[in-house]
């Protein structure tokens, strides 16, 4: 079996995690590779692993720098493939032998996109999505809770993009490997269960990301054609959910995307139009998910 790295990024949820390094460990699987990078953790994450998990390699980082720590990870892997988890999410068993059949399958799959799947609905075939979906809607994109990647994609178009801190991030990184010429394919049945812990998730923080990284999707990928228009609509949203939900949390991120443009900027690259044409983007979503 070709050798998979499995990168998990953690953040105070040694619970979560522990369990979810249990069930993968339960599987027996050979040629398998762990990697944690844990991102400041303060509630015994770190030592967790240290005295439980000897076997398994931790990173670890002196401060929280979100996603950007998943490529560290990513870059120290040293599998043919690599599996993307949360640290409170872990895949079935059998999901990564489908996905290497997947990769091995196709030399132009570059991201496996899993099925994700709420662990509460754990057996459920009728309940079981965490977002309803089907292959056309995923061939754009990826859930970031499991995922697949292959490693010479990875080392060719990079990873996650350590401006973002969170969210738009798959977006992001999926964009530039369509562009690249490779493909991304859902996998249905190649499960991964999510336990979707709300902890940690400020309430602030997220309206903030997800409008600030939406305005620099645009700055870095869309044509000048599209640009003018998504970003005076943007703008359009920040101010009218600004006023509808008295919040300045739209503004201040819209003020940040602008102030700190060049952090977008400077990675612009000219992507092929149908990629953009295609690119489902729910501009409200930023300014309603977080209510």
């Amino acid at each position: 079996m070709a050798k998979v790295s499995i990168v998990i990024l953690s953040y105070n949820r040694k619970e979560e995690l522990k369990d979810s390094l249990e069930k993968i460990l339960s599987y027996g699987l050979s040629n398998l590779e762990i990697i944690v990078v844990d991102n400041a953790s303060t509630d015994g994450t770190q030592e967790m692993i240290k005295n439980d998990f000897s076997l398994i390699k931790l990173i670890r980082i002196d401060k929280n720098i979100g996603v950007a720590a998943y490529n560290i990870g990513l870059e120290k892997a040293t599998g043919d493939y690599l599996l993307i988890l949360d640290d409170d999410s872990y895949p079935e068993k059998g999901t990564i032998e489908k996905m290497i059949k997947a990769f091995e399958g196709d030399n132009k799959i570059g991201i496996v996109a899993l099925d994700v799947r709420s662990e509460d609905y754990s057996g459920n075939e009728e309940k079981f999505s965490e977002v309803k979906t089907n292959k056309i809607s995923y061939m754009m994109g990826f859930n970031g809770a499991g995922a697949g990647l292959r490693k010479s994609v990875f080392e060719e178009v990079g990873g996650y993009p350590d401006e973002f801190f969170l969210y738009w991030n798959e977006t992001d990184l999926s964009i530039r490997v369509l562009n690249a010429g490779y493909k991304i394919v859902w996998l249905p049945g190649a499960v991964v269960y999510h336990k979707f812990s709300p902890k940690n998730r400020e309430s602030e923080r997220g309206p903030f990301f997800y409008t600030r990284n939406l305005f620099w999707i645009i700055f870095k990928f869309f044509p000048a054609e599209k640009f003018f228009f998504s970003v005076v609509k943007m703008i359009y949203l920040c101010i009218y959910f600004s006023l509808e939900q008295k919040t300045l949390i739209y503004v201040k991120a819209m003020a940040d995307s602008i102030k700190n443009s060049k952090k977008a900027f400077r990675k612009r690259m000219k992507v092929k139009r149908e990629i953009i044409d295609k690119l489902k983007i729910t501009y409200k979503l930023a300014f309603i998910i977080f209510r």
